[in-house]
């Protein structure tokens, strides 16, 4: 172990620290939870990056959505054609590929994900799976059952998995809303993870693999965060009771299929209107900004006009160094770790593709911190959507969830940062796990 791992180490601390700074009630600590919810991702950690049994099954997962992600393109490669072609590729009739289009290639597979994951719901698969994880959280944190099953299910899914409480949400506590929104922040759903694999398959041959413990780490990293921000003050109904996803099974594998394609193009649609809006604004903002005409200190690689990217690239700097990243890689990693918040993941793993197609990272650990920081929903815009959800579900709850959202995200963001300290913990330079 060197010294950017012992950095790693003691940022899973640090980070801790910071959020009992920031916490509603700092005499009121579920320790158990906080415990168990480290120890749990340092034994997931240790599995995937130390055991050599976890790095096999590591490259298994990652061959397994590759190929999935190659048989999502067929369809793809039917309605757009060429279009639908990765950069570097030709199809049956010796068409070269036009180039990356982030509608036609990336987008496609959203669809087929959706659809993959409402065949699992049908035959039972993943209730199941679910409810082994959401076991788990409950038994050894003694949390609620709600809180557990909410977050077992967004290593799976994404706003969807409010609706395996649906029964409860009415009678949840303040502190049990802000876990099921920071549950909800701080991972992907599998849908979108699809997405960013395959934007950065080629620039990062190991990303899915690296994308999917992201995924298994943020759940207990969420009860974490989101434990310490809003203890628990009240009694939860579902307190240490194993409780059941609640969902409504469709009457055909056919009706599965169809209502999860639907439901792959109402994400897209969402990610699109977001995408529009959020990044027409932000250029809106930093047009005004830019009437200043201050130029930005390079102390963070960059010089040039004020812009919103840069001044949250300030902001997360030191979190940045807390990571474990190299002095050197901090200003290009803190600028795409820190937009996240106002330009969503979806932007930042673009612009990440982007530095790597550059070479602007210089240690390979870098590049899997980064990964890690930015795999979850920890953004304005995704708290708005999870919000709306929570509160088009039982709405008795809308008056009372401007602080608990708050709050919510700012954990969401503290456990993002919390896995990535982790995955630089056990991370090293020779790693298999970098996939080259």
């Amino acid at each position: 172990m060197d010294i950017y791992n012992l950095v790693s180490f003691s940022g899973i601390f640090v980070l801790v620290g910071f959020a009992w700074i920031l916490s509603s009630d700092r005499k009121n600590m579920n320790w158990r939870v906080v415990g168990w919810g480290i120890g749990l991702q340092l034994l997931i950690a240790a599995f995937i990056f130390v055991v050599p049994a976890g790095a096999d099954v590591f490259r298994v997962v990652n061959d397994v959505v590759v190929k999935i992600l190659e048989s999502a393109s067929a369809g793809a490669e039917l309605v757009f054609g060429r279009l639908a072609l990765p950069p570097g590729q030709t199809n049956e009739a010796g068409e070269e590929s036009l180039g990356f289009f982030l509608a036609f290639q990336a987008f496609p597979t959203i669809i087929f994900f959706s659809a993959l994951i409402a065949i699992l719901y049908y035959f039972g698969i993943m209730p199941l799976v679910i409810r082994g994880f959401a076991f788990v959280f409950t038994r050894l944190m003694r949390i609620s059952g709600a809180e557990s099953l909410v977050a077992a299910s967004n290593i799976f899914v994404g706003i969807e998995s409010t609706l395996t409480v649906r029964p409860y949400l009415n009678r949840t506590t303040k502190s049990e809303i802000c876990t099921i929104l920071t549950a909800g922040m701080a991972t992907v759903s599998s849908n979108v993870l699809a997405l960013y694999v395959f934007s950065l398959r080629d620039q990062f041959p190991a990303i899915a693999g690296h994308l999917v413990s992201a995924s298994l780490l943020s759940a207990p990293a969420a009860l974490v965060m989101s434990k310490i921000l809003l203890p628990e003050g009240e009694n939860p109904e579902t307190l240490g009771v194993n409780v059941k996803p609640f969902y409504e099974k469709e009457s055909s594998l056919f009706e599965a299929i169809i209502n999860g394609a639907n439901a792959g193009v109402r994400l897209i649609v969402g990610i699109v209107a977001l995408l529009i809006a959020v990044l027409g604004l932000v250029a809106l903002i930093d047009l005004l900004l830019s009437a200043l005409g201050t130029k930005v200190n390079p102390l963070l690689g960059v010089e040039g006009e004020w812009s919103l990217k840069a001044i949250f690239g300030y902001i997360f700097y030191p979190f940045t160094l807390v990571l474990g990243i190299p002095h050197s890689d901090a200003g290009v990693a803190s600028r795409i770790i820190g937009e996240r918040i106002i330009v969503t993941e979806v932007t930042s793993y673009k612009d990440f593709a982007v530095a790597l197609e550059q070479d602007l990272f210089q240690h390979p650990r870098s590049a899997v911190i980064v990964t890690y920081a930015l795999c979850g929903f920890a953004h304005l815009a995704s708290m708005a959507i999870f919000v709306g959800g929570v509160c088009a579900l039982a709405p008795e709850k809308a008056k009372s969830m401007g602080g608990p959202a708050v709050r919510a995200l700012i954990a969401a963001t503290l456990a993002c940062l919390m896995t990535a300290c982790v995955a630089g913990t056990f991370f090293t330079e020779g790693s298999i796990l970098l996939g080259d």
